[in-house]
């Protein structure tokens, strides 16, 4: 399956925050932590270290980016509650063994812990059975065990077939369209789409049963698309889908 580099993500952060104003401050917000992202990847890459103690170098720079455009909370928060090593060193700890704990813990976690799960997989050492703690159902990322943060859509023939791509580790894997991700539904009549003019290579994938949802990029509509940044732009459809009495299967690197 195609990965998106983290050089085409911030390409395309920048790319719909000139085209979208709705969103641009997210998308901004984003295309700062993804290259933040970038150098860790990097310095993982180049140095093939495996160990979590690796990312504790980039914390500083992650607590520059959220007193210049982060939230308050964000900000007071790193500086307050992770002085120490040993603070973020558990934190980290605690979030890649699945003891996810609340916001804006999570987030800090996220930022760092994305691009070495993505180091990881990219070398195909990643354990997700320590990682999830069990088997992944077909639902979770063959990889690491996590849940999915969108779909991805390709053309086959005279339709499209469907991927999920993992919040973790960006490791994406095959799905059936009719399908819901979060229990298994297989009625179509159970699982509704919506689509606005707005975004209409994105569309909402919901399910009645479970009243969850996950967003799909549609390539077929948008090539130049990156999903995890579009998904992420189209966050009016968010609105829309809470609006409707849907939770969204997995938040996305900002918590939406």
């Amino acid at each position: 399956m195609k990965a998106w580099s983290y050089e085409a993500r911030i390409a395309r952060a920048a790319e719909l925050a000139n085209i979208q104003p709705a969103a641009r401050e997210l998308l901004n917000f984003y295309g700062e932590l993804a290259r933040l992202q970038q150098t860790v990847f990097d310095a993982l890459q180049s140095s093939g270290c495996t160990d979590l103690d690796a990312l504790l170098p980039h914390f500083p720079l992650l607590l520059q980016i959220l007193r210049r455009s982060g939230t308050k909370l964000l900000a007071d928060f790193g500086a307050e509650r992770l002085q120490s090593k040993d603070d973020l060193r558990q934190l980290l700890i605690a979030c890649w063994e699945g003891d996810a704990p609340g916001e804006p813990e999570r987030f800090y976690a996220r930022v760092l812990l994305q691009p070495y799960a993505e180091h990881l997989a990219s070398r195909g050492q990643a354990d997700w059975q320590s990682a999830a703690g069990l088997q992944p159902a077909p639902q979770s990322c063959p990889f690491c065990g996590k849940r999915p943060v969108a779909g991805v859509l390709r053309g086959e023939g005279e339709g499209a077939k469907r991927s999920l791509l993992c919040s973790f580790c960006s490791t994406e894997w095959p799905f059936r369209r009719v399908l819901c991700p979060n229990c298994g539904q297989e009625d179509k009549e159970l699982l509704p789409l919506y689509l606005s003019p707005e975004f209409q290579h994105v569309r909402v994938e919901a399910c009645d049963v479970c009243k969850t949802y996950i967003k799909s990029i549609d390539l077929t509509k948008d090539g130049h698309a990156v999903p995890v940044v579009d998904e992420l732009a189209a966050v009016a459809l968010d609105l829309w889908a809470e609006e409707h009495g849907y939770v969204k299967m997995e938040p996305n690197l900002l918590g939406l």
